[in-house]
């Protein structure tokens, strides 16, 4: 992002006190499995576009899928479908492991007309308590997926999710990575009675929405005994053609290895 108008979000952020009292936001934070099952409820299957993009985007993904070896991956955060089925269908050699906090969610995926047993185990988890090796074999996994996972935790429980997730993976397993990051439009619309702390806030259905920078993102994985493969912003300016509106988009992309 240009640093001038980087500069200029830093002074609008700073001016922004969180006005959110400790018990609401203990509250958002404690709920966050509810408020995403109540965000299904409302939304059903129509809500996220199928994530096409996942094999374009991540070229390591692709190698390890075109080595024409069975792989095992597992989507973290996996919501109704909107990456699993998409990558089954290109990758006919895949098994996906995928969990979601949401119970509606899951059941989506399992009444989805794609849905097979024989390539996909859909289950519940909250990965910030659940332990994700009672549902999946240690260190059997060769990648997973996190794609717009971690902003909908609290920070305090980010760590602690990614040693849980790291426990499925084989050695030098790789997680792809997608979230949210700081500068995003999405961030600079919230009002000072949506911010909990900083770069984490509650939007009005009650789920959370954290902002990382790249050097933060790097440590938590580092912490939890990752290796930084690659890591980079993405920005992308979302244009609304018929209100004559244009957004500026910053995500944080990266693939993250086990050691």
């Amino acid at each position: 992002m240009d640093p001038e108008k980087a500069k200029k979000y830093d002074e609008i952020l700073s001016k922004m006190e969180p006005t959110t009292t400790d018990f609401w936001k203990n509250k958002f934070k404690k709920e966050a499995s509810k408020n995403w099952d109540l965000f299904y409820k409302r939304n059903t299957t129509n809500f996220f576009k199928d994530r096409h993009w996942i094999n374009r985007e991540f070229t390591e993904l692709n190698e390890s899928l075109n080595e024409g070896i069975p792989k095992v991956g597992f989507e973290i955060g996996c919501g109704v479908g909107n990456f699993i089925f998409p990558v089954l269908k290109e990758n006919p050699q895949l098994f996906l492991h995928a969990c979601d906090f949401s119970t509606r969610a899951i059941e989506f995926v399992k009444k989805h007309d794609e849905f097979d047993t024989s390539r996909c185990n859909p289950f519940v988890c909250d990965i910030t308590k659940d332990d994700i090796s009672s549902s999946i074999d240690q260190d059997t996994v060769d990648f997973a997926s996190a794609i717009f996972v971690l902003s909908a935790l609290p920070p305090e429980k980010m760590v602690g999710a990614l040693l849980n997730i790291k426990k499925v993976l084989k050695p030098n397993g790789l997680i792809f990575f997608r979230d949210y990051a700081k500068y995003d439009a999405a961030q600079m619309r919230f009002k000072a009675e949506n911010k909990l702390e900083d770069r984490l806030y509650v939007r009005q259905d009650g789920t959370l929405a954290y902002y990382f920078t790249i050097e933060e993102l790097n440590q938590l994985f580092e912490k939890a005994g990752f290796k930084t493969v690659a890591s980079e912003y993405v920005l992308r300016e979302t244009v609304n053609v018929k209100r004559g509106i244009s957004a500026e988009r910053v995500f944080v992309q990266a693939t993250f290895t086990k050691i």
